[in-house]
């Protein structure tokens, strides 16, 4: 495990409840790992800079991953990722788009934008389960992520 991040953060960003209790049901199944998650990009950005609702929160404000689907309101993925890459107190956070789209140019926009990753939702919980598995096996146990402040 990589020491100098612990405890580790999975933060997600995702605006469709039924995809929320998915992430949600497949990460404690497979992690040990904190996760978060928020509705939309607006949201995600109000955690990461302690903004708003998450002012007072005291879950770490810098997470060591996030998950971020591209199609929600008020912010879209693209929005978000494009910020989050931009800002100099977060672009070293690795991003990794997780969204319904297996369009080629979604796929090419998120990584000309920063992307760590793009992957395509599943259609089966046990599916779901194994993609998470994959995540938390490669993020949280193989590689050695930033430090982020």
């Amino acid at each position: 495990m990589n020491a100098c991040q612990i405890p580790f953060l999975l933060l997600a960003a995702d605006d469709n409840p039924d995809d929320r209790l998915l992430i949600q049901e497949a990460w404690q199944e497979v992690s040990p790992v904190e996760l978060q998650i928020v509705g939309n990009g607006e949201e995600l950005m109000d955690f990461l800079y302690r903004r708003g609702q998450y002012a007072d929160s005291t879950t770490p404000s810098s997470p060591n991953l996030i998950l971020l689907d591209l199609n929600m309101p008020r912010k879209n993925g693209y929005e978000a990722l494009q910020e989050i890459k931009t800002a100099p107190a977060l672009k070293k956070i690795p991003v990794v788009v997780l969204t319904t789209s297996i369009a080629k140019a979604d796929i090419d926009r998120s990584y000309e934008l920063g992307a760590s990753g793009h992957i395509t939702k599943p259609n089966s919980f046990d599916e779901f389960t194994e993609q998470m598995q994959a995540l938390y096996s490669y993020w949280f146990k193989t590689v050695n992520l930033p430090a982020i402040k």
